[in-house]
């Protein structure tokens, strides 16, 4: 009776090495490759934490709360201010960038370069050998945005007298920050400091913010939530697609800069500013995320992390149920992806910015099902990019009904990454992003897909057991 099995054609499933797989496709056999890995890597100590806390009851209503207030958290663009005036705890020798924390010694090129040219702009420093002087003599302070409310795309780098969006969550009333997007090409946040940076610098705070200040006075206030959830219908993923976000945007603005009655110049050139950058949405989507993810931190027991950022060296998350300013870091990545002609992936900085802010929420490259012209950009197929969106809900505690993806059914974007469930599945968050060249000013060489290293997340669940160890 049992020999009979062998009389029929077998659908085998190989577990293990794939050596024997290789050897089944040799002979024809029907087969698949099952890819099993340990849980966290088989690493005891990370085993021996997972087992630990899933005995603790409160974590599953800790993370309800968190993504609850994540997900009822209203950010609406409500003015616009200098850095020093607006965003708590500024001070005129503090310069924020993105990323966990690090010394001037150790940036990157791109934040290097950046920093010098927020000397300059803020005439600090006369040219670059001043501003790298002034930069290595302590004189002046860095600091990650995170930990000041803010998120600013690639270096990330925000000075005193830069003009930022101020976004208010409406439902918890905390608010957050982040500078203008400066278009393409040459450009801060990639690391340029010569003087058509500086020159647009100037005319951004000078007439761009004024003017924007008063459209908004006139607005009552621009809700980005609803924006975003637009947007994410019309093909966008509001990280490195925000086409149709910024179309969005230049409508609402546009009739409240008429009603502000600026002088024609003035009206003209703000309104083309907008209009020819299709990535300025970024600089308001990240914060609304910010702005968001923010009113969750701070929920005792929670596994949800609310921070995921970099600064071309490091990897950093942070986690809703730790201290608000620890971070769990790890060397960063190299982004995947298209290179643009002439680079290659040695040319490429690490993984740098605080943009996976959107990621963290749920956008981004989670959300890249539902953007399919993104794969132009990034590399990889249509079937890749819903693949990725289906795969976070693996990681994540919940969904959100408010952004929803087309081209999965309408359903809710994955959000509420949860490091026990990383750990558990090897799974890890996707990001899409663009690349910078590793030398200052040089800029974007390319875009791709990228992950955080997984020693970010198994440093946080080893933190957050022993923190918590004997309180259950």
């Amino acid at each position: 009776m049992g020999y009979s099995l062998f009389q029929e054609e077998l659908n085998i499933i190989n577990i293990g090495t794939s050596i024997f797989k290789d050897d089944l496709d040799v002979q024809r056999a029907s087969s698949v490759q099952f890819s099993w890995k340990p849980p966290a890597g088989g690493s005891p100590a990370l085993l021996q934490a997972l087992d630990r806390v899933a005995e603790w009851e409160q974590i599953e209503a800790a993370n309800r709360l968190a993504v609850q207030r994540i997900r009822e958290a209203h950010p609406y663009l409500v003015d616009m201010g200098t850095a020093l005036t607006s965003i708590p705890g500024m001070e005129p020798d503090l310069i924020l960038h993105a990323g966990p924390p690090i010394a001037w010694k150790d940036m990157c090129g791109p934040m290097q370069g950046a920093i010098i040219g927020a000397l300059l702009f803020e005439e600090k420093a006369r040219n670059e050998a001043e501003a790298r002087e002034l930069a290595a003599s302590g004189a002046v302070r860095f600091a990650p945005c995170n930990e000041y409310a803010a998120v600013g795309p690639m270096a990330g780098i925000i000075s005193p007298s830069m003009p930022v969006h101020i976004i208010e969550n409406r439902e918890h009333g905390n608010k957050a920050y982040c500078t203008v997007n400066e278009g393409l090409g040459k450009v801060l946040r990639f690391g340029a400091f010569s003087g058509e940076v500086i020159s647009r610098l100037n005319w951004i705070r000078d007439v761009f913010a004024p003017a924007i200040k008063r459209g908004l006075a006139e607005s009552g206030g621009i809700d980005l939530k609803a924006i975003t959830a637009q947007a994410l219908h019309m093909g966008d993923e509001c990280h490195n697609r925000n086409k149709a976000a910024t179309s969005l945007f230049y409508k609402e603005i546009s009739g409240h800069l008429l009603a502000a009655g600026l002088d024609g110049e003035g009206l003209r050139d703000t309104l083309a500013f907008i209009r020819n950058n299709d990535h300025y949405f970024l600089n308001l989507s990240m914060p609304a995320c910010k702005a968001a993810l923010d009113a969750g931190h701070g929920v005792e027991y929670s596994t949800i992390v609310t921070t995921m950022a970099r600064n071309g060296v490091e990897f950093g998350i942070r986690v809703s149920g730790m201290q608000k300013d620890e971070w769990f870091t790890f060397a960063a990545n190299k982004v995947q992806g298209l290179l643009f002609p002439g680079y290659t992936v040695d040319d490429a900085a690490p993984d740098l910015g605080d943009s996976a802010i959107t990621e963290t929420m749920g956008i981004g490259g989670f959300a890249m099902g539902g953007a399919p012209a993104i794969v132009q950009f990034v590399g990889g197929t249509v079937e890749d990019a819903v693949g990725y969106s289906a795969q976070m809900y693996e990681i994540c505690a919940a969904e959100n009904p408010q952004f929803t993806i087309p081209n999965l059914d309408f359903r809710g974007s994955a959000l509420g990454i949860d490091i026990r469930k990383v750990l558990e599945t090897g799974i890890l968050p996707v990001i899409n992003t663009g690349m910078a060249h590793q030398e200052a000013g040089v800029g974007q060489i390319g875009a791709g897909i990228v992950h955080p290293p997984q020693q970010c997340f198994e440093q946080a669940l080893l933190a957050y057991a022993s923190r918590y160890d004997g309180k259950e």
